[in-house]
């Protein structure tokens, strides 16, 4: 795959769904409980929790890490695991008590996400979320739609060597990244979840040979 095929995609899905705009967060730190809560789960689920944890006043560091854990749990039951990600949170909380977030969002990137990779809990999507749409860190994020939508154009990576090849093929643009990374999950949903395979417009494209075959990265 070349440089020009990553750039023909994103021209595409912004034709095909208009700008996103996400994440949809009214504070740096309500992304990062939006990150932790995503987790396995359907962002509609997160909308609901973080609304009862809005209506509870718990989106500050400081009120969600002395928060009631039983309480807390049932606030965010509606995302699964919740007694894993009310701990999770409650740990991450404290931590940012601890460690000032926008001293932390000032580290070099590489720095900031072995920190956050070191929090139980925080695993590479996750800790990229935090990176691009919280610390405004141009770190390109790759979901499962990602390394599905790949896949299926021919393109075959773990999860580091496929964000080395977006990151090597695109302008170090944190706002580019961020709409990219929210349109490969709206057409995720508009199709690979609706398993629309046959009118998958990527394909199409790839089948005009508007993009480059098979290869592993």
């Amino acid at each position: 795959m070349e440089e020009s095929d990553l750039k023909e995609i994103y021209r595409i899905l912004l034709e095909e769904f208009g700008p996103q705009k996400w994440w949809p967060a009214e504070t740096r730190f309500e992304v990062i409980v939006g990150a932790f809560l995503t987790q396995q789960t359907k962002w509609s689920n997160v909308e609901r929790a973080i609304g009862n944890l809005r209506q509870a006043g718990l989106l500050e560091p400081y009120d969600l890490a002395k928060a009631d854990i039983i309480e807390l749990e049932e606030m965010i039951r509606c995302c699964g695991f919740y007694r894993q990600k009310a701990a999770r949170l409650r740990n991450a909380a404290q931590f940012l008590i601890e460690n000032d977030m926008y001293e932390l969002f000032n580290l070099p990137i590489d720095q900031l996400r072995k920190i956050l990779l070191s929090l139980n809990g925080v695993g590479n999507e996750t800790a990229d979320s935090i990176l691009l749409y919280a610390a405004d860190k141009p770190k390109f994020v790759i979901d499962a739609y990602t390394t599905r939508i790949m896949s299926c154009i021919g393109v075959e990576g773990n999860y580091g060597k496929l964000q080395k090849l977006f990151e090597s093929a695109l302008p170090q643009d944190v706002t580019m990244f961020k709409e990219y990374h929210a349109l490969i999950v709206e057409y995720g949903k508009s199709y690979c979840g609706k398993k629309r395979c046959e009118e998958c417009i990527l394909i199409k494209g790839h089948r005009k040979g508007t993009m480059h075959g098979k290869e592993q990265v």
